[in-house]
């Protein structure tokens, strides 16, 4: 072997090494395998992959937060007739059915084309190869990161900023970012932050840079539908719903009363998270 092919032949082996550390982008999944898909990193290698056991909630099941289901489903249904829709932003109190919201609308709509894409937000610097991999496809897609907030410096902040509004390049109308968090915010604020605002002779408070900096990713949702704790009265309405849904009897339910406000009261919550966990414990000790 010359001298050459031997240089060639090394070449090719430092290449190989390099291509299996280098990352690489996801390939196309079986898109008929499932209506739901995780983005999932691999060391070096990112995969798509389908959701064999979708939740199977349905809209009809979640009770006492009408006015954001009413918003939700007009916006996604709004996407899926190929019409004017806004990414979302799902923000309040924890266990009050923001997922469940989104996991209803996928169940709704997946007849009519609509499939979901569940991103970790570490994840989220690989949006832009994501957007450009369902680009072509027919169907409409809602990319799902659920409880978003970032610490400093993460590098997912700036590709979900660029995706939401900023970038060059316009993002693909097949896809929408749906995005659950119990803060508005997804920064965290400091007190010293505030030393930045200016205050002018006229009496004008003009914010710091830094604070704008913090609100402008959650600005950048065109839709924000917010979620709130639930009153007693709501709370026992949702855990009526879940024992009916359990098969409990209507007179179980009744006697149920009082030992769900003490499940409540036990965990510091009356989410609808809670109801849904005493119901399927009182249902099972009830059979």
């Amino acid at each position: 072997m010359s001298s050459i092919e031997n240089l060639m032949a090394r070449a090719e082996r430092v290449l190989e090494r390099l291509e299996a550390v280098l990352p690489h982008p996801a390939s196309p999944p079986d898109w008929a395998a499932s209506v739901a898909f995780r983005y999932r990193r691999r060391g070096h290698v990112a995969v798509l992959e389908p959701v064999r056991h979708v939740g199977t909630i349905r809209l009809s099941d979640l009770k006492e937060i009408e006015p954001q289901k009413e918003r939700l489903v007009r916006n996604t249904a709004q996407f899926v007739a190929g019409r004017g829709a806004n990414n979302v932003l799902l923000t309040g109190a924890r266990g009050t059915g923001k997922s469940s919201l989104i996991k209803g609308c996928l169940n709704e709509f997946s007849g009519r084309g609509l499939r979901l894409i569940e991103v970790d937000k570490g994840d989220l610097v690989d949006l832009p190869d994501l957007v450009d991999l369902v680009a072509e496809r027919p169907e409409r897609f809602i990319v799902y990161c659920d409880d978003l907030s970032f610490d400093e410096g993460e590098p997912g902040y700036k590709a979900l900023k660029s995706i939401l509004d900023g970038s060059v390049s316009q993002s693909s109308d097949n896809v929408l970012i749906y995005a659950t968090s119990n803060r508005r915010h997804l920064l965290p604020e400091y007190m010293k932050e505030n030393l930045s605002y200016q205050h002018t002779e006229d009496g004008e408070v003009h914010p710091g840079e830094v604070v704008e900096e913090k609100i402008s990713l959650s600005e950048r949702f065109g839709l924000w539908v917010s979620f709130y704790p639930f009153t007693q009265a709501e709370y026992l309405a949702i855990v009526a719903q879940w024992l009916c849904s359990f098969g409990v009897p209507e007179d179980a339910i009744g006697v149920a009363r009082q030992e769900s406000l003490v499940w409540a009261l036990e965990r510091g919550s009356r989410s609808g998270r809670v109801a849904q966990q005493f119901a399927r414990d009182y249902a099972a000790r009830l059979a």
